[in-house]
């Protein structure tokens, strides 16, 4: 949206728009684009202060549970000195929020949330001017307080101040911030903002979005991945009252007036698939990684092996599309609306100026939601009836057409001295990622590399890409080399550990745990996994139980230590590793995709195991506060060091070392 579109929106007040400076850790991240376009070469967040004195910023981060509202919400009021409940967020909304690379890469905190800072102090920079220049005082003798800024018994609300004005103002990022020892908002437990619609089920996600006239939509789908339509009668379909058949090549879909009528509907087409031999399943993938992979691991190196596992979102993926002439306006619960929107645009040969997506809030993503699969859809068929339609995709739906994370192979291998120094290091990963590929520890000499392969199933994005199958491997293989040397575990990560970053955490977690005090008794283990990833540290230690009859693990307890520089919400951070933990006891213990044929054999939560309530263990946590350091995100790592924590102390409990994800699988 073009400057002079905002006031026609927005009304009069102050605009305040950012001069970006390059960015090398997005930059990393995204390849140097943003999702849907290039990199902005000037704006890349704003804020609007209105006449009535109502304050809004806009972002193009979204909310998908991870409390990005409310810590956005923070960054305004703090350097606004407002209260929390005088901002309105806006987000994720392409048609007045600000061009952005998606919520992924726990970028939200290190990139968006300055941003913000930055928009809203230079908003209580340029008030406190206005008010000089106004009331023709000396600078220095105002305030800027509880949304005024005063000057002795004389004061004025920021709408007040505003009212007639229309200034725009580009801010350098040298802006005075408020010092991190001086937060009065940012830095506490702050309520979710908007947590009372949220547990009473007045707040609407994008499943519950309807509009006027709309009709619901299911897809036929081939009964393999590959597979090619061969014939199609849809005469006893079309024959029930009012659904609409859409057939475009080997795309099959029907939209009805309801949605057990449009179930009703696809089950009554009758269709045959021309089949494709399936390269690999479930059981044979991982030779498959290492055939068909660039480059090869030395002769003699220890595998390990990384099952595919689905993202489960709570609300499965969901989309509405209404069409004005070749306008296009999508309702869809994605991480990447501009990209939703880029992949709209293209699909259907309109400008993307002619394509808005709105982002109501989504029922969490983890990193599964970067792709418009039920947006493009729901706009394929909304063209085709001439009408609004809603596209909600099943829980079947969704663990058979949307990406996995990745599976993989991953070699290793390595010496230690006597004395505990690791004296050789070699790590090869196949196919899962090259995120947390390289070690923390100091390891002269070390090889690691990152060989793509062929993949027989759709992959992509999953929370901590692929930096949990890299940390269970390397802290899996630490413990090994700890055994070799008949050195405790923890103190083997010590002697080879010079970041003090990560030696903090690591005592950090031993030390709450009681790791020296621990008591070791048959069937009964210990363990420990810790590493960095996305400029934060994680140590966690767990403590198991193990069946001798049937192997069953019983996580008891663990402890996580996490560091990610200043924190911005204590409860809420506390929150996100937490969630990690007990998120991770499904990739560690039970989780993985089953196929075969070209099908997914276990897409019903019947049939793939996720962790439930009596599989969760006591959970403390222990947060370092460093307020000397820029705040990073959370909402990855700490979910890394709990696979590794359970292996190693299975291993313990047992002497029994398992060398895969899922390891009770």
């Amino acid at each position: 949206m073009k400057r002079r579109d905002f006031f026609a929106v927005l009304g009069g007040g102050i605009l305040v728009m950012i001069a970006e400076d390059d960015d090398p850790i997005f930059a990393q991240e995204t390849g140097g684009q943003l999702c849907g376009g290039a990199m902005p070469a000037d704006v890349s967040a704003w804020l609007h202060i209105a006449e009535s004195g109502a304050i809004t910023v806009y972002t193009g981060k979204v909310e998908v549970g991870q409390n990005a509202r409310t810590s956005l919400t923070q960054a305004a009021a703090e350097e606004l000195r407002v209260p929390p409940a005088s901002i309105k967020m806006v987000m994720g909304d392409t048609a007045i929020s600000p061009f952005d690379g998606g919520t992924v890469g726990s970028q939200t905190t290190p990139r968006m949330w300055p941003q913000i800072r930055r928009a809203a102090a230079s908003a209580r920079e340029m008030l406190l001017d206005l008010a000089a220049q106004k009331w023709s005082v000396e600078r220095a003798s105002l305030k800027c307080t509880d949304g005024k800024i005063t000057a002795g018994a004389r004061s004025a609300t920021f709408g007040e101040l505003t009212r007639g004005e229309k200034l725009t103002h580009a801010i350098p990022s040298s802006v005075p911030l408020v010092p991190s020892a001086e937060w009065k908002v940012a830095g506490t437990s702050l309520a979710k903002v908007n947590g009372r619609e949220i547990v009473t089920g007045a707040h609407r996600y994008a499943y519950d979005v309807r509009r006027p006239g709309m009709m619901w939509a299911k897809v036929l789908y081939p009964p393999q991945f590959g597979a090619t339509l061969a014939s199609l009668d849809a005469s006893a379909a079309e024959k029930i009252p009012g659904v609409k058949v859409v057939h475009e090549g080997n795309f099959v879909a029907v939209a009805a007036p309801a949605p057990d009528v449009a179930q009703q509907a696809v089950a009554a087409l009758k269709a045959e698939w021309k089949p494709v031999a399936a390269e690999t399943d479930s059981q044979r993938v991982f030779e498959y990684f290492k055939q068909n992979g660039d480059g090869g691991a030395s002769a003699g190196l220890t595998p390990y092996t990384v099952a595919y596992i689905a993202h489960v979102p709570l609300e499965p993926r969901a989309a509405v599309a209404e069409w004005e002439g070749d306008k296009l306006t999508v309702w869809t619960g994605t991480q990447r609306p501009f990209g939703v929107r880029s992949d709209l645009a293209r699909e259907f040969g309109v400008p993307q100026e002619n394509v808005h997506v709105i982002m109501p809030d989504t029922g969490s993503g983890y990193g599964g939601k970067h792709q418009g699969d039920a947006a493009v859809e729901a706009a394929r068929i909304a063209k085709a009836v001439g009408k609004p339609v809603k596209r909600n995709w099943t829980r079947e739906d969704e663990m058979t057409w949307a990406y996995f994370r990745p599976g993989g192979l991953i070699e290793v291998g390595g010496n230690a001295a006597p004395d505990g120094t690791i004296t050789a290091w070699e790590f090869h990963n196949y196919n899962s990622g090259p995120s947390g590929l390289q070690s923390p520890y100091h390891i002269p000499g070390k090889k690691e590399q990152f060989h793509r392969s062929k993949t027989p199933l759709r992959q992509g994005s999953y929370r901590g890409l692929a930096a949990t199958a890299n940390h269970f491997v390397r802290e899996s293989w630490m413990d090994e080399l700890a055994y070799s040397v008949k050195m405790d575990p923890l103190d083997f990560r010590l002697k080879n550990t010079t970041d003090e970053r990560l030696r903090a955490v690591i005592l950090a977690a031993a030390d709450k745990f009681g790791w020296r005090a621990r008591k070791k008794t048959p069937g009964h283990g210990f363990g420990i996994g810790a590493g960095f990833e996305k400029g934060s540290y994680v140590a966690t230690c767990a403590e198991v139980t193990v069946d001798p009859n049937t192997g069953t693990t019983k996580v008891l307890r663990t402890v996580v230590a996490f560091e990610c520089g200043a924190i911005v919400n204590p409860e809420h951070l506390k929150n996100q590793v937490e969630g990690a933990i007990v998120m991770g006891l499904g990739g560690a213990l039970f989780e993985r995709i089953e196929f075969r044929d070209g099908k997914i054999l276990n897409n019903r939560l019947s049939r793939y195991r996720l962790p439930r309530f009596s599989d969760t263990p006591a959970i403390e946590s222990v947060l370092l506060d460093r307020k000397d350091l820029v705040s990073a995100g959370a909402g990855e790592t700490p979910i890394v060091g709990i696979a590794p924590a359970i292996g190693n102390a299975i291993f313990d409990a047992t002497g029994r070392r398992i060398r895969k994800l899922p390891l009770q699988a």
